[in-house]
């Protein structure tokens, strides 16, 4: 057996994810968010609402809206945050788009890891967000038949997260440099 199939001592210590879970954005004040892990993608990837580009103090900056929620805009969280980096990404489709990329805190079962996150508009798509090889590069192994491997929210999130649009509820986030 050729040692690239051996179990290496990294990931004999990596944790085990689900292809999807519950991930939080702490640093945006997002408290749950369902992700999809998908190990095609380089980067994570967010779904952002509202994308709007400005300068602050001469820098490249982004305003965005989160929605936590699949479907539905309650909870919606603006964000501010200093642009990292532009990247040209294709997606499974082949269809390429150049996207702003932006550093988030994103909480992957118990640990939160600073990642680059594309933002993007993905109404088509039933996940929020998706996690990239880079993300699970920090010591995630992927169990693509399992699925929430890391908890779940309390019923009254999970609940949340189904339920149609009710009523507007929005809060905002602005970079600690700000």
């Amino acid at each position: 057996m050729s040692s690239h199939h051996l179990p290496s001592e990294s990931a004999s210590s990596a944790a085990l994810v689900g292809w999807r879970e519950w991930v939080g954005l702490p640093g945006a004040g997002v408290e749950w968010l369902k992700a999809k892990v998908d190990t095609g993608a380089q980067t994570s990837s967010l779904h952002a609402f509202g994308l709007k580009e400005f300068t602050r103090d001469g820098d490249a900056w982004v305003r965005f809206e989160i929605h936590p929620w699949q479907r539905s805009s309650d909870n919606a969280v603006s964000v501010e945050l200093p642009v990292h980096d532009r990247r040209r990404v294709r997606s499974s489709s082949g269809h390429s788009e150049k996207r702003v990329v932006v550093v988030l805190e994103v909480r992957l079962l118990d640990r939160v890891i600073p990642a680059e996150v594309t933002l993007t508009r993905r109404d088509a798509m039933g996940f929020r967000m998706l996690i990239g090889r880079e993300l699970l590069s920090q010591g995630f192994l992927v169990d693509a038949q399992a699925s929430y491997l890391g908890g779940r929210p309390p019923s009254a999130v999970r609940r949340a997260n189904k339920r149609p649009p009710a009523r507007e509820h929005r809060r905002t986030f602005r970079h600690p440099a700000d």
